[in-house]
């Protein structure tokens, strides 16, 4: 977790497969080989439960359109794989775009229905500006899984309205089905023990961003917001730390890493702001409970995974207004919203953080509470039941055949 192209995702198909596992619901991962000493099958995940490394490319990191020419071969791979074990399924659950496009491959040879989620969407990043814009391929395939697909998962309203504006998407086979926290894991523990655990002092304001080091993330927002503090309010930072984790500060191929770190020593907050690297899961409940509150100043955001994690932990959140955070966050309650690209506002908002802790406290309990809704055990629920309509449609549309 951490890396340059793990995230929400990544938590997501790993929780709720558990989670299906923890049922007696037997699941296989298919995911590319990205290191050659991966083993073919990995059980670690607990009972029931295989991630299946299958070979297609070079085994390492690849963008998403270096993957796409490698598809067929992932296709084959999987298929030989099944045959060799001799497995069958009853469902595909297809995760992105990349294997939305080997879902409908799949579904055709075994014969079973396909449910599709796209955590992200291109046509959405396109329409925000963002550097990382999706080519015409990923628009294309996109739209194809929108019709081949026999069912859609939409994480937020925001995405079901998207999906019918942009796709033309079918109404009728989309359900809006929230992401999950593990409310075992993230939970509320107190400040000073936290802050304890990661050797900070006890008077540290802790800001905190969690996420992939990418312009869409919007963390030179942030570094923004705090050059305003520094020049209106200055008296304020001196207890101030805002912690980025992700990515690989010493990664100098990470061109927006750079970026960021050559904008902290322009503008002289290198006392204030501190990028510390990729962070299991299992160490970021300390992170999140010693923060004052998790600042999320994104572009776009589909769900907002981390935002859930910090509300989880009982932290507010700020937050760009857009997409999943302005359905998960309650402006006012669990944390602020404020426009995306707009560091006046967000300095204002976390102005009022440090120099108000009623309110911080008053909202850590609030977003500690909201979360509950969100266990994973919850979420399975509500896809199983989605699950198991679309199994009984795929049969009875066997059967009249």
């Amino acid at each position: 977790m951490g890396g340059s192209k793990t995230g929400g995702m990544n938590v997501y198909v790993r929780k709720l497969a558990q989670e299906f596992g923890r049922r007696g619901i037997a699941v296989d991962i298919f995911t590319r080989r990205t290191a050659p000493e991966a083993p073919q099958i990995d059980t670690s995940l607990g009972d029931e439960v295989r991630v299946i490394h299958i070979a297609a490319g070079e085994p390492h990191q690849l963008d998403p359109d270096s993957i796409f020419p490698h598809l067929p071969e992932f296709i084959a791979g999987v298929i030989a794989f099944t045959e060799q074990h001799d497995l069958n399924y009853d469902a595909i659950y297809s995760h992105y775009w990349l294997s939305g496009w080997v879902a409908n491959r799949l579904k055709a040879v075994w014969g079973i229905p396909c449910v599709q989620m796209f955590h992200t969407l291109g046509q959405m990043k396109n329409r925000i500006g963002s550097s990382s814009a999706s080519p015409d391929t990923r628009i294309a395939v996109e739209r194809q899984i929108v019709d081949w697909a026999d069912h859609i998962i939409a994480a937020t309203p925001a995405e079901y309205s998207q999906l019918l504006w942009l796709y033309r998407a079918d109404r009728r086979k989309i359900s809006v089905v929230s992401p999950g926290v593990d409310l075992n894991l993230f939970r509320p523990l107190p400040k000073s023990y936290s802050k304890r655990v990661l050797n900070l002092p006890a008077e540290t304001d802790m800001l905190l961003f969690v996420g992939r080091i990418e312009p869409l993330k919007g963390v030179d927002t942030a570094i923004e917001a705090l050059r305003i503090i520094r020049m209106e309010q200055p008296e304020l930072l001196p207890s101030v730390r805002f912690i980025v984790i992700g990515g690989n500060p010493a990664d100098l191929t990470n061109a927006e890493m750079v970026r960021l770190q050559e904008k902290v020593e322009e503008y002289e907050l290198s006392t204030v702001v501190e990028f510390v690297g990729a962070k299991e899961q299992d160490d970021l409940v300390y992170y999140y409970t010693a923060a004052t509150a998790v600042i999320m100043p994104s572009d776009y955001e589909s769900f907002g995974m981390v935002a859930l994690e910090a509300m989880a932990s009982g932290t507010p959140v700020i937050a760009s207004e857009v997409g999943g955070l302005a359905f998960l966050v309650r402006d006012g309650e669990t944390g602020y919203l404020v426009p995306a690209r707009d560091p006046a506002a967000l300095a204002q908002r976390i102005t009022a953080i440090l120099q108000h802790p009623d309110i911080v406290q008053r909202m850590s309990v609030r977003a500690a509470d909201l979360a509950q809704q969100y266990t994973w055990a919850a979420i399975a629920d509500e896809l199983l039941e989605s699950f198991r309509t679309v199994l009984c449609q795929s049969s009875a549309s066997r059967h009249m055949r």
